[in-house]
Parts: structure tokens; C-alpha cells; sequence
């Protein structure tokens, strides 16, 4: 063996080492398979598999701008303060809903939260109110929690005022046919009665064939052994939706204390696909004294409309203007302009 082939045999096996090390060196580990998120749709849009699990959640809010006017209007929303005297106030909401919902031996599951953060002026004592809007469990029929009542339900617009306390912690069943709806529901009526230990029992029934509605619905306030039934008509008519509601109650309780009855009315009427027109009515008869727990004989009547217009996908604008006249006080003027962007 000569000098040139000892040379050459070195560098074959040099090279072959280093190629072996280089080839050690960029091995790397495989990855972990990912799981991508899994669009669910069991359930209508918007809905997405927690990843691991069957149970399918949406979450949903808006984020509202509304300024308000009217007489001492600051000062109008229960718990936000003494803030003042102003005829008109502003103030922004953020509004969050969570809704989980799976599928069971027993119907669907359904998990729900929402909560509104409230935002007036630093200086006001109801910057920064939080309020959780409704928490519940529902399976099936079977409804427990904290969540709006049938009471809450109204008319197009934002004339009317068909109901006082509209949410309660509850144990409520829901039967749902399709066209034919029943329900009930015992509500703790602690904070909406004056009397401590309250208890209320609620009842509706809702009948829909093609564009017409009907709801019936009726509640008992057990420590003031008074209560309040109500009827609620809605009916598509020609290029919009006419409504039509009345209320009576045997004396003030929980459910309804406004007047002994009332009657409502309103039309909203659609002039586009995003301009929408509500004019609207209400009656009050026999208001309740001021400091009693008895109907009097002063009556009340109000008028006015609400415009909705849709700026784009996702954001709306909402104006409305309300005259009323009390027959012992004076008249007034009301409403609001309001801005909200919906996710």
C-alpha cells in the first residue's frame, strides 16, 4: 500500500464518520398529533366541540353605546347611584353569553351563562356595575337556575311595559310541540316582594298557527295572595308584525303592581330588509297610589316609535321617542339612541 492510497482510504472513513454524526444530529422526535377544533352543528351555528369532550359550546355577546334622555334620566336605572339631576345620560354594556349543550338519554343538556359589565362616568357610583343576567341548568323539560321569566316577553319597540320583575331563581318545565308550548315554573320571589318567604307559581300556554301567536300566561304571589294574568297577540300583517297585549291583576304583587289592567299595542313595520319603523300604544287603568299597596283611580296613556336600522352585518342602530301622559303629574318626554355590535 503506498502514501496516495493510505490518504485516500483516511478520508473515506472520515467522511463516513462525520456523515453518520451529521445524520445523528438532525433526528428530532415526531410531533404530537394535534386536535384541531371540530365545528359542531348539532345544535344550530356557532357551536364547537370542546376539544376531549361531546359537548358543543357557543359564545356569543355585544358591545352596546346608548345615550338616554328624559326627565332626571341619570338617575333612572335602579342601583346605579345619586349621580345627579340630568335630563339625559350615556353609558356603555359588554354583554357575554357561554352556552354548552350536549346530547343525553335524557334530552339535551344545557349549561348557560351571560353577565353584563356596565360603564357610566368614573365619577358616577355605577361605573363598572357587574350583573350576572342569567345562570341555569336545563336537561330536557327540566330548567333550574337564575333566567328570565315569560314576563319578560313584550312588544316590538320599546313603548310598552308589560312586566315588573322579570327574572327569578326558578324551577320551571317546558313543553315544547312545536306549534303548542306549555310551561311552568315556582319562582323565589325574594327581593321582588316587600314580604319576606315569597313564593310564586307560573303558568303559560302558547299556541302558533302560520303567522299568528298566542300566549296565555298567568302567576300567583303566594304572600300577598294576589296575582296577574295576561294575553299576548301576534300576527304577521302585510309588509310587517301587529301585536296586541293586555294585563289585569286582582291587587299590586311581584309579577305585575303597575296598574289593576293595562292594554298595548304596536305595529312594526318593515320598510327594508334593514330599516325597520315600530310605532306602538299603551293604557294604563287604575294605577297603583304612590306608598300603597292598593290600585287608585288615576290613569295613564302613552305613545310613541322606535326606528331599527342595520348599519352592516353585525352592527345596528336603535332610536326611540316616548310621550307620556299620567293624569295626576306631569307630561313627559323619553327615549334613547343606541348603538350595539353583536358577536
Amino acid at each position: 500500500m503506498n502514501i496516495k492510497s493510505l490518504l485516500l482510504g483516511s478520508a473515506a472513513a472520515l467522511a463516513a464518520v462525520s456523515g453518520a454524526q451529521a445524520a445523528d444530529a438532525i433526528v428530532a422526535a415526531e410531533p404530537e398529533p394535534m386536535e384541531y377544533v371540530r365545528v359542531c352543528d348539532a345544535f344550530g351555528t356557532g357551536y364547537f366541540y370542546i376539544p376531549g369532550t361531546e359537548t358543543c359550546l357557543k359564545i356569543g355577546g355585544f358591545i352596546r353605546v346608548q345615550g338616554e334622555f328624559g326627565r332626571d334620566e341619570v338617575n333612572d336605572r335602579q342601583g346605579w347611584g345619586d349621580a345627579g339631576t340630568s335630563d339625559w345620560d350615556m353609558f356603555s354594556r359588554a354583554y357575554i353569553s357561554f352556552d354548552a349543550k350536549s346530547d343525553t338519554e335524557y334530552g339535551t343538556l344545557t349549561g348557560f351563562f351571560a353577565a353584563e359589565f356596565n360603564a357610566d362616568n368614573d365619577t358616577d357610583e355605577g361605573d363598572s356595575l357587574i350583573d350576572v343576567d342569567e345562570a341555569y341548568i336545563q336537561l330536557g323539560g327540566f330548567k333550574a337556575g337564575f333566567f328570565y321569566s315569560w314576563w319578560d316577553k313584550g312588544l316590538n319597540g320599546e313603548t310598552d311595559s308589560l312586566g315588573n320583575f322579570t327574572e327569578f331563581n326558578s324551577l320551571a318545565y317546558i313543553y315544547d310541540g312545536g306549534t303548542f308550548q306549555a310551561g311552568i315554573s315556582v319562582d323565589e320571589l325574594e327581593g321582588a316582594s316587600t314580604k319576606p318567604n315569597g313564593v310564586g307559581l307560573t303558568g303559560t300556554v302558547t299556541a302558533t298557527l302560520g303567522g299568528v301567536s298566542i300566549d296565555l300566561l298567568g302567576s300567583y304571589d303566594s304572600e300577598f295572595e294576589e296575582g296577574a294574568i295576561r294575553a299576548l297577540l301576534s300576527a304577521d300583517l302585510g309588509p310587517g308584525t301587529f301585536q296586541l297585549a293586555g294585563i289585569w291583576a286582582s291587587d299590586p304583587n311581584a309579577y305585575w303592581e303597575d296598574s289593576e289592567w293595562t292594554v298595548a299595542a304596536s305595529y312594526r313595520f318593515n320598510a327594508t330588509d334593514k330599516f325597520a319603523i315600530s310605532p306602538a300604544a299603551q293604557y294604563w287603568g287604575s294605577l297603583k297610589n304612590d306608598g300603597s299597596r292598593d290600585f287608585g283611580n288615576d290613569d295613564q296613556w302613552r305613545v310613541g316609535i322606535t326606528t331599527d336600522y342595520d348599519i352592516t352585518e353585525g352592527l345596528a342602530t336603535r332610536f326611540t321617542i316616548n310621550y307620556t301622559d299620567p293624569d295626576n303629574g306631569d307630561e313627559y318626554v323619553s327615549g334613547f339612541l343606541r348603538l350595539q355590535r353583536d358577536f
